[in-house]
């Protein structure tokens, strides 16, 4: 069954008005996921996903944004919206990019008329990524390992920073090595931050010293 909306065309009845958007809570893609209007999304994810999926995908993270506890997406003027229509009903341009949404695990059917829509999309898998031109294979790796190189410097700072405190507390460099190991720093690493909180600590005691004197 059809029906007429603004604009002369036809709308396929047998299809929902509105979808309830809902979160999808996911802990581990939520902290190491990328924004769905961010660079990465754009970037990596836009030849696995196509343009209609990506827009739709924005377009529900601005709605998510004003309605975390979700909120209802009217699906002819979305569809709309994005320079598409409803006709040929479920195998409509829309309806085919909130399916290619689900196949890649950025969306997932609840019923008839509800969506759950990731807040944060994952990083692309090797395969997905192996598909892709090779200009953005080769600046995939590129990020990857800047990712690698800021998460190693990070870890360094942090062990650092729990070292430092160690000794200030009264730890001897025996013991502090061995609580940093405890607090899965791996060896060499917990060896370095020692050195360096060693050698901060030294100065932060002779110049006290100086000062009091």
């Amino acid at each position: 069954m059809t029906t007429r909306i603004p604009g002369g065309a036809s709308a396929d009845t047998s299809l929902p008005s509105h979808f309830l958007i809902r979160t999808w809570t996911d802990p581990v893609v939520d902290d190491l996921g990328h924004d769905p209007r961010s660079r990465y999304v754009e970037t990596y994810w836009l030849g696995v996903l196509g343009p209609t999926t990506t827009w739709l995908i924005r377009r529900i993270a601005d709605g998510l944004d004003r309605h975390p506890d979700g909120f209802e997406l009217d699906l002819h003027a979305t569809a709309y919206a994005l320079g598409l229509g409803m006709r040929q009903g479920r195998h409509s341009p829309f309806m085919r990019a909130v399916d290619r949404a689900c196949q890649f695990g950025v969306a997932r059917r609840s019923g008839e008329r509800e969506l759950h829509v990731r807040r944060r999309i994952p990083p692309v898998t090797q395969g997905q990524l192996k598909r892709l031109p090779d200009h953005l294979q080769q600046s995939h790796a590129a990020w990857r390992q800047a990712q690698l190189v800021a998460a190693g410097e990070e870890a360094e700072r942090k062990a650092r920073r729990l070292a430092l405190t160690l000794l200030e507390l009264g730890e001897d460099i025996d013991a502090a090595e061995r609580q940093l190991c405890t607090w899965r720093v791996e060896e060499p690493m917990a060896q370095r931050a020692l050195a360096w909180a060693h050698d901060r600590h030294v100065a932060a005691r002779a110049a006290a010293d100086a000062t009091a004197g």
